[in-house]
């Protein structure tokens, strides 16, 4: 398969009760997307296990021009998931090439506090894997953690990533020392 073809397009994915939008610098979030991305960056739950770089407005601005030119070379999609009924954000799941010639792609999330416990990051996160496996030939796909992120780890589990190992030192939060984390994987030909 070609590089070409292993491209993530933009597209909307609604799951019902949220909706998975891209990221970038059309998405309005009601009060604004930039005040939306500095408040999720000062959630202490985000900000201990998916450091965002959104603490200020100009940080978010920064991180919407990525967004807007890692989809447009087809890099990552980055989706905002919020909520169906009111516009609202509740969190993040993106999918990114780690080696795009390959089809080895890398998923994550995080979630807002009022969207937390029913389900949303496993749906959300099972959704964006099945369209990179669909749409851009995603052949397998990682997701990795921070040992002691139980709460990542079931996510990654009920959505069908299996547990592959302990990836010792393997991940530097800035500021921070390096991490263990857990390597959960699914490959296209999974049962889905």
């Amino acid at each position: 398969m070609s590089t070409d073809q292993r491209t993530f397009r933009r597209t909307v994915l609604d799951l019902g009760d949220a909706v998975l939008r891209p990221w970038d610098r059309t998405l309005d979030l009601p009060g604004g997307t930039v005040p939306a991305l500095v408040a999720a960056a000062a959630d202490p739950v985000i900000a201990r296990w998916n450091p965002l770089g959104t603490d200020d407005p100009s940080a978010a601005e920064a991180y919407l021009d990525r967004c807007d030119t890692t989809w447009a070379e087809g890099r990552t999609g980055a989706f905002a998931i919020t909520d169906a009924a009111d516009g609202t954000l509740c969190g993040n799941v993106a999918l990114f090439w780690r080696d795009r010639e390959d089809g080895l792609a890398m998923i994550g999330y995080w979630l807002l506090p009022a969207a937390r416990g029913r389900g949303l990051a496993t749906r959300a996160t099972l959704a964006v894997a099945r369209w990179g496996v669909e749409t851009a030939a995603a052949r397998r796909l990682e997701l990795a953690h921070a040992v002691g992120n139980d709460a990542s780890c079931h996510v990654a589990e009920r959505a069908g990533f299996r547990y592959e190992g302990t990836l010792r030192s393997s991940y530097r939060y800035p500021g921070r020392d390096y991490n263990d984390e857990h390597l959960h994987a699914r490959l296209a030909d999974d049962a889905w």
